[in-house]
């Protein structure tokens, strides 16, 4: 995942070629790094709560249940489908010119931007 990455290099660019970003890209920007943070301490965190609940019969099915691919879906599964839909949002809001709302994420970069 690429997203925070992009985000980075977008803040590295603006420095070195002296130039002060918006307040719509800066806010832009640092949402794409937060949520890309947030999603890997998530992956962590579900890879370790599988390694918990393996062990619980009946309950070790719920990993599997969320990753089964869904025919209507392209074959993607309920999680990639979710975070398909979530980047899609952000994307098209992004390139119409609105700043994109997800709770509690856009708050806190709304605070930090000043926005």
């Amino acid at each position: 995942m690429t997203a925070g990455f992009v985000g980075f290099v977008w803040l590295i660019l603006a420095a070195f070629m002296k130039k002060t970003c918006t307040k719509f890209l800066l806010y832009h920007i640092m949402q794409s790094i937060f949520i890309s943070i947030a999603y890997f301490l998530i992956v962590e965190l579900c890879k370790l709560l599988y390694v918990i609940i393996f062990r619980v019969p009946l309950i070790n099915l719920i990993p599997y249940v969320l990753n089964i691919p869904i025919p209507f879906a392209f074959g993607l599964s309920i999680v990639q489908l979710f975070t398909s839909i979530v980047i899609s949002y952000l994307v098209v809001t992004s390139f119409m010119g609105y700043y994109s709302y997800i709770p509690w994420v856009s708050n806190i970069i709304k605070n930090s931007v000043g926005r």
